[in-house]
């Protein structure tokens, strides 16, 4: 039996997509992709002879059933959804069906768009006596959030913070992190990070929702927000000359 492969294509440049993805997708028969959240450049290496579908307009059952008959056929499929699947990617629904069918299948990680916006922004996520945490997480929608997860409350942290799938509700964002951090917390918004057209808008909590209203970014953006934008830091101990480890001694 084939194997399903559920491929992240990354945030947008096709070459951020990993080499085991870009062989899969270049080998598959059947190829079912997120909709516009996919760069289309990202398959251009596909066969001709593959069959391609849009997930957009799809249900969860109608993506199975096509993903079945492509087994049942004999032909290998890939699922390909934007940046790494793991994230916000609605793919465990997926693998549980499948598993239903007794269809085998792998997961292949791909770079999360909010890598690709901390490298737009030149930024480390993770700064020495700054913060070492990185938290990921959504503005309650449509789709809920866990009470103990809403933003005002993990915003207490003042860890990084990456918040996805909420740029049309930054008032929102705006209101609940102040909350806890100050309105002068530098945050940036990088919309289709990575992308040809990728624009960003760097501000404080206290001036963001205007500059990103004028901006006119509505909706595919990643927020970044925390010291880590603009602070200062200490050296990592890791190449500090005076720190011995296993592989280098310390220097008086």
């Amino acid at each position: 039996m084939e194997k399903v492969f559920f491929v992240g294509a990354g945030p947008g440049d096709p070459e951020l997509l990993t080499m085991k993805g870009h062989r899969v997708i270049g080998s598959a028969d059947v190829i079912i992709y997120a909709g516009s959240l996919v760069n289309p450049k990202v398959l251009d290496h596909r066969k001709e002879s593959a069959e391609i579908h849009n997930s957009a307009k799809l249900t969860l059952e109608t993506v199975i059933q096509l993903i079945k008959k492509a087994v049942d056929e004999g032909k290998q499929v890939a699922r390909v959804h934007t940046g790494d699947p793991s994230l916000y990617g609605a793919i465990q629904e997926q693998m549980d069906l499948l598993d239903g069918y007794k269809i085998p299948y792998e997961v292949i990680p791909g770079v999360s768009s909010f890598m690709a916006a901390a490298a737009a922004l030149k930024r480390e996520l993770t700064l020495p006596d700054v913060t070492q945490t990185v938290i990921l997480t959504r503005l309650e929608g449509r789709t809920p959030v866990p009470e103990k997860e809403a933003l005002k409350e993990l915003a207490s942290h003042q860890a990084s913070m990456a918040i996805f799938l909420s740029v049309h509700m930054m008032e929102g964002v705006v209101e609940q992190l102040l909350e806890s951090y100050p309105e002068d917390t530098p945050i940036a918004v990088v919309q289709r990070a990575s992308w040809p057209d990728e624009k960003m808008v760097i501000g404080t909590l206290k001036d963001i929702a205007k500059k990103v209203q004028e901006a006119n970014i509505t909706k595919t953006a990643q927020i970044l927000v925390g010291r880590f934008l603009n602070t200062e830091y200490e050296r990592s101990k890791l190449y500090d000359p005076t720190f011995s480890h296993e592989y280098r001694e310390a220097t008086k």
